[in-house]
């Protein structure tokens, strides 16, 4: 199945004067109004002293803002994998029994999230930023598109706004969310502690944090293809599938960040394709093209062939097919508050698990001889 729309030549102009400068939102019941886009001006130079200094870029935010405005044209009406990854990263937002009437929509597929969040969470107003502005106009327009089918006289709607700005460099003021929801868009972020910091300080106190990124198993049948295929052809290896985080930095990411109550689960999803070539179509329909800094701009011809065939030949099933896989790892975190859940003290447990035989006979721990 192809998963991309029609490909789309020329160059897209960027058109500014319709878009308002913003600095900083100090309170997101006060952000701008709705209906309209805001450009975020706030850079390095606005960043928070207790994140530290920054390390070496590893990611082209440049080119992936690129790659992004350039997958706005190919991304097709409907993908199964983005839409998949997005309605179980939102399903952890049904299992919190309390609302979050402000809401933060952080780059990626924000576009599925806004589509799928209708009448989750008590979302009353839902602040949405991303890099480019090309993807940002797409969702502005299916967003419009929806609420005028979905349209009813009694219900009220959520308010949308869209920022232009940059996830290392939140235009946010602390304390000024109740949620923030980032659906496959920090695995992209040069500093990711820092930015999961960010999102941590724009939280109010006891704010969740819900976001889903890819992990290090995802498109491994690609990478070994790729690196066969290289050394055959080139004698060594150039990176073409960006680093990843594994599972196990996950957690450490939440605590790093300040979050209270950290939850990791990880998913894996099997996505076939007719073709390795199929499979890069969708990656760059997505957005998820290779943007390492430190990459061999040139494939040659000969060794991009020379892996498609690796990949079939130690890949693909008897159909025709070929897998990939895509590893995702969600996270939940929490804003700490005063009036949170806290794990008791050692020592203070009044009840053993000994305690258990006695109320379960024969059913609690081995039988005393």
């Amino acid at each position: 199945m192809r998963f991309w729309g029609p490909r789309v030549l020329g160059v897209v102009k960027r058109r500014w004067k319709d878009f308002t400068e913003i600095h900083c939102l100090k309170n997101g019941a006060e952000s701008p109004s709705s209906g309209g886009f805001h450009y975020s001006t706030r850079s390095s130079a606005g960043r928070p002293e207790e994140l530290g200094d920054r390390n070496a870029d590893i990611f082209d935010r440049a080119l992936k803002r690129t790659q992004r405005d350039r997958a706005a044209w190919l991304m097709g009406e409907n993908d199964p994998l983005l839409e998949t990854v997005t309605e179980n990263l939102l399903d952890r937002l049904d299992d919190c029994k309390r609302s979050f009437p402000i809401a933060l929509n952080l780059g990626g597929a924000f576009q599925h999230v806004n589509q799928l969040l209708q009448g989750r969470g008590g979302i009353e107003k839902m602040i949405s930023i991303d890099m480019s502005e090309d993807m940002m106009r797409r969702s502005a327009r299916h967003t419009a598109t929806d609420e005028d089918k979905n349209a009813e006289p009694k219900k009220k709607s959520i308010e949308y706004i869209n920022v232009i700005g940059d996830e290392e460099f939140l235009p946010l003021g602390e304390g000024s969310v109740d949620v923030v929801i980032s659906s496959l868009g920090l695995h992209w972020v040069n500093d990711l502690p820092g930015a999961m910091t960010q999102c941590r300080m724009a939280l109010k106190p006891d704010g969740l944090f819900l976001g889903a990124m890819l992990g290090g198993e995802t498109l491994k049948e690609l990478r070994i293809a790729c690196t066969v295929a290289q050394l055959e052809r080139e004698g060594g290896i150039s990176p073409r599938i960006s680093p990843l985080a594994q599972v196990r930095d996950a957690g450490n990411l939440l605590q790093r960040a300040g979050l209270a109550l950290p939850t990791v689960d990880v998913d894996e999803y099997t996505v076939r394709y007719p073709c390795a070539l199929d499979l890069i179509e969708h990656l760059r329909s997505m957005g998820e093209a290779n943007a390492v800094r430190q990459r061999n701009p040139v494939l040659k011809r000969d060794t991009a062939l020379a892996a498609a065939a690796v990949y079939e030949s130690m890949f693909g099933d008897a159909d025709g097919t070929i897998p990939a896989t895509f590893q995702v790892i969600y996270m939940a975190g929490w804003r700490p508050a005063p009036t949170q859940q806290a794990p008791k003290r050692r020592g203070t447990a009044t009840a053993s698990f000994r305690d258990l035989q006695k109320v379960f006979p024969g059913e609690a721990g081995p039988k005393q001889p």
